[in-house]
């Protein structure tokens, strides 16, 4: 059994106040898809790792592989307009078999801990699909100007990635989704669209993603540190 990690990064950052994707800032001299980068390939649960991106940027990434050495990028392929076509292009890309996993993970969710990778790689190995997330902590309002009504987070949780299936429940959501035009914001609504049901393994406030400016500058505060 082979796990691939999946590396969508052609998100191009309009919360940011950036010129470039967010994923290509500079932190301690190093681009941020690289500390993401260098989780999956110092793990030994990970195969192989293929990145989903902008063309312009394949020049990049390719320096960034041969300076750091990440010689489990195997492919690099193009983005799609929506994250789910980025992502099945990826898979597309591979030679998988039916029972190998396929792990998804957001190129802007650099402090991910290997306990947590290990967790959820060994659910998806004895439950088919599962994703981290983390229980709901604050109070939850659903409204506009106004708040409308009260949420109960006793059964809320805000869902992160890695999210990881079996190549073959992977492959029948995508192409399912892309039949009837379904477009989910992350992988697992495609897998649930499927009919599958998905386990969930506790993440960490750390993993968190970084959207904003102020989420940036969190990373460097904490990067700094190490």
């Amino acid at each position: 059994m082979k796990t691939f990690a999946i590396i969508p990064a052609g998100g191009k950052g309009k919360r940011i106040n950036s010129e470039i994707p967010k994923q290509y800032l500079l932190f301690n001299g190093k681009e941020l898809i690289t500390y993401t980068l260098h989780i999956f390939q110092k793990s030994h649960l990970i195969d192989e790792i293929i990145i989903a991106a902008q063309h312009e940027y394949f020049s990049l990434l390719n320096e960034i592989k041969q300076k750091y050495s990440f010689t489990k990028i195997t492919n690099i392929v193009e983005g799609g307009l929506e994250r789910q076509f980025s992502v099945f292009n990826a898979v597309k890309s591979i030679k998988a078999n039916d029972d190998d996993l396929i792990l998804v993970h957001d190129a802007v969710r650099p402090l991910l801990k290997e306990s947590i990778l290990e967790n959820v790689i060994n659910a998806a190995k004895n439950f088919g699909s599962a994703i981290t997330a983390i229980k709901a902590k604050d109070t939850l309002i659903k409204g506009t100007d106004l708040i409308e009504y009260y949420i109960d987070r006793s059964d809320t949780y805000y869902v992160q990635t890695p999210q990881v299936f079996q190549y073959k429940i992977f492959l029948h959501a995508m192409e399912k989704a892309e039949k009837e035009n379904f477009i989910g914001t992350d992988e697992s609504m495609l897998i649930h669209n499927a009919g599958y049901r998905i386990k969930i393994v506790e993440g960490s406030s750390m993993n968190f993603k970084i959207t904003t400016d102020d989420d940036l500058k969190l990373f460097e505060k904490l990067i700094s540190q190490f």
